[in-house]
């Protein structure tokens, strides 16, 4: 009788597969054996040559929700008699250790049933789950992926919760994290200092009591500390905004059920469907006036960060409190969030009133996951908890790369036997914590695949604390260094994950980034391909007067630019005291301090300060969302017009542009009209660099690609000349993937190089 031995790769441990393999097994009658491996789950199945293929095309089409098949492998083995049915055996150890980690995952229907069942001995249970739900990647030791490596290994199993485990027809077989109220994580309240309140229901009742009477809480959830705070409370938004340092960027908020917040927001079926998805991420939706939510969440927004409870805990805090909750990142703005108990008394104390806390250690910080649903299919802004780690195929033949991504919205990516593992959102470097968070995750991600690189990929600008890890890791190594150009980045990191081999034109347009030529680059039109990068166009550079000082008052960039065009800043004048301006104008004279940039999203601010829409930012991006705003509310089909100069590189000068808006603003129009005439004339940009560049294929990256409007214009002028747009889906268009975009470039100049 034929014997097949059966290699499944991708995520499938973790995600309730070999539960799965068993009961299809039982179904077509085989006899044989599944476990898992470092590198997947192998299966050997015997039985009459058609049951095989029934089996084969069940374990592909029948395969549980969370899992990702990415390659299936089968040989003829030898036949073992005397098998009399199938069994689940344990995990083995001979295979190298690939990328197959599973993420974190929202609660499944199942648990959340039994969660507000009475009588069901996990009824209002906070830390129910099973194979298909639940902490994975922020409780996980090593692979293979089994309890003794997970931060559960604390917490035996009672006789009832082991009788599950051991059954392979219970859907929290092997399910790692399961565990009841005899036997598993318990919930405590505590002050800032840590004294006890109350502990387990009582705990849950104080901290929902608290949050109902105004007060801050600092939760301990799946991947990190939240704060929570009603949103509905003007107060409560004001005393969270005050004591976490965020004067205006917006904050996400958890509604109850999706019935709630559909009274807050608009909600299609495809929003719905990924709300409750099991990535359940933040998404970005449209805010319906007349809604519960108080105007400070997210003030001058016309969206909202809306999110549905994805643990039990979130689950059983929202029914209690009976409101929406703003929830958001246990920190100091610009610091990582906090994963253990002394580190949030530590960094918190002053902005929490109570801490609602679990003895379930977190290994790692794993940040909530921000997306947003556009005509074009998904656009994530940040990749964390639901969607990191999962394993990207990047087919190479390159030795382990690894690289350690940019300054802002950092990530790290390991490049492997054709597979790229990029990690979850780590944030910005500008703060001691956050360059410790980076060597850490490099030490975690390296032990937890047990993989030595070969190369490191850094970004050029000499400066950043990824650069300077890398160039430490560099020398300790003996491995070579691979500087790659930020927006070369960006080009790349979507080429790779769109299995792009180029040659495309790619339009990096962002804030900034350390170019070849010294200046700040952000504007750039780029022809990329596997043997490297040519700047084929890019904005006229102008001056930015005070340097970073410039990237936080929009004024500045207005200021800057219109001295480069011509020599004077008469329309922001009024926008500067009369002892700032000679120092201004001093600056702008003899060149100090006032670096040269490229830069779409500078020019963006300029704009932006230039209508009076924003003349000094809140927080990163805010002048150009609120110029994006503005523009959305108006219907217009012209286009400022620009210059063109050069032949090999294509430079856009942005005088004739400046020009109309003064004269626009001079005579009345609209700010909302111009606004939207500036976003046609970039959508027009995007045209006349294609057709110099001559290539069908164009990439659309970088963080002014965030913008939905600007992204819909420049997608559609370019379709409708007969360009083939791409843009990426799984990956963020932001810094978030600039990781992966270092390190597919590292693997090409390797392949050339042997």
């Amino acid at each position: 009788m034929p014997r097949l031995s059966i290699e499944v790769q991708g995520v499938v441990q973790g995600v309730g597969f070999r539960p799965f393999v068993y009961r299809i097994a039982h179904l077509h009658g085989v006899t044989g054996w599944v476990r898992n491996r470092p590198d997947g789950v192998e299966i050997e199945i015997q039985g009459p040559r058609t049951v095989l293929d029934e089996f084969l095309v069940s374990l592909r089409k029948d395969r549980p929700a969370p899992a990702r098949i990415e390659r299936i492998a089968t040989c003829e083995t030898i036949e073992q008699a005397g098998e009399a049915s199938f069994a689940i055996v344990a995990s083995g150890h001979s295979a190298e250790t690939r990328p197959s980690v599973p993420a974190d995952l929202a609660i499944c229907p199942e648990c959340a049933q039994e969660l507000d069942t009475p009588g069901d001995r996990r009824y209002q249970y906070p830390f129910t789950n099973c194979t298909y739900c639940g902490p994975r990647y922020s409780i996980i030791e090593g692979l293979p992926y089994d309890r003794p490596k997970t931060s559960m290994k604390g917490f035996p199993l009672c006789a009832d919760c082991l009788r599950e485990y051991q059954d392979p027809l219970d859907r929290r077989f092997h399910a790692q994290p399961v565990a009841c109220p005899v036997c598993g994580p318990q919930l405590r309240l505590t002050d800032g200092h840590g004294v006890a309140i109350a502990a387990k229901v009582a705990a849950l009742v104080g901290a929902a009591d608290a949050l109902a009477s105004g007060a801050i809480v600092a939760l301990k959830g799946l991947g990190g500390f939240q704060l929570l705070a009603d949103a509905t409370s003007t107060g409560a938004v004001a005393r969270l905004r005050q004591r976490k340092r965020r004067e205006e960027k917006p904050f996400a908020v958890m509604f109850q059920t999706l019935a709630a917040l559909k009274r807050d927001c608009d909600v299609s079926e495809a929003e719905a469907r990924l709300l409750g998805s099991p990535e359940a991420p933040i998404l970005l939706l449209k805010r319906r006036d007349g809604g519960t939510v108080a105007a400070a969440v997210a003030p001058r927004n016309p969206h909202l960060g809306a999110f549905l409870p994805y643990t039990p805990l979130h689950h059983l805090l929202l029914a209690a409190v009976d409101r929406p909750l703003i929830c958001t990142s246990g920190n100091i703005s610009e610091e990582p969030m906090a994963i253990d108990d002394a580190d949030a008394f530590e960094r918190l104390r002053e902005i929490a009133d109570v801490f609602l806390l679990h003895d379930r250690p977190i290994l790692r910080p794993v940040d909530d996951s921000v997306v947003r649903l556009e005509a074009h299919g998904m656009n994530v802004l940040r990749r964390a908890r639901g969607y990191a780690p999962l394993a990207h195929p990047v087919p190479s033949q390159a030795p382990p790369i690894l690289s350690l991504g940019a300054h802002q919205k950092n990530t790290i990516a390991l490049l492997n036997r054709g597979q790229a593992v990029v990690s979850q959102h780590l944030g910005d470097l500008h703060s001691l914590q956050g360059a410790q968070l980076l060597e850490r995750t490099v030490e975690d991600l390296l032990k937890f695949f047990a993989t030595r690189p070969e190369i490191l990929a850094c970004d050029l600008h000499p400066d950043y604390a990824s650069t300077r890890l890398a160039e430490r890791l560099a020398v300790q190594w003996q491995v070579p260094l691979v500087r790659v150009q930020h927006h070369h980045a960006h080009v790349a990191a979507v080429m790779a994950e769109l299995g792009l081999a180029g040659p495309v034109l790619g339009l990096a347009w962002d804030g900034s980034g350390f170019g070849l030529d010294q200046t700040l680059w952000g504007g750039e039109a780029l022809r990329v391909d596997a043997k490297g990068c040519q700047r084929v166009g890019h904005l006229r550079t102008f001056p930015l007067p005070g340097g970073d000082r410039a990237v936080k008052e929009s004024r500045r960039s207005a200021a800057g630019l219109l001295w480069e065009l011509s020599g004077a800043t008469g329309p922001v004048d009024n926008l500067y005291t009369a002892s700032e301006q000679p120092l201004l104008h001093s600056m702008l004279e003899r060149g100090l301090n006032t670096p040269r940039t490229s830069s779409i999203g500078r020019l963006f601010d300029a704009v932006a300060a230039l209508t009076g829409i924003r003349t000094v930012r809140g927080f990163e991006g805010q002048a150009a969302m609120e110029l994006e705003f503005a523009a959305e509310r108006a219907s217009d089909p012209e286009a400022y017009p620009w210059a063109f100069r050069g032949e090999e590189c294509l430079v856009a000068d942005p005088a004739p542009l400046i020009q109309a808006l003064l004269k626009d603003l001079q005579q009345g129009l609209s700010v909302a009209i111009v606004a939207q005439r500036f976003h046609r004339a970039l959508a027009e940009l995007a045209l006349a660099w294609a057709r110099h560049a001559d290539l069908k294929a164009v990439v659309l990256c970088g963080g002014c690609f965030q913008n939905a409007l600007l992204t819909r214009l420049v997608r559609e002028r370019l379709l409708n000349a007969g360009f083939q747009v791409h843009l990426p889906v799984v990956f963020p268009t932001n810094d978030g993937a600039i990781s992966l975009g270092q390190a597919w470039v590292a693997a090409q100049r390797s392949l050339l190089d042997s």
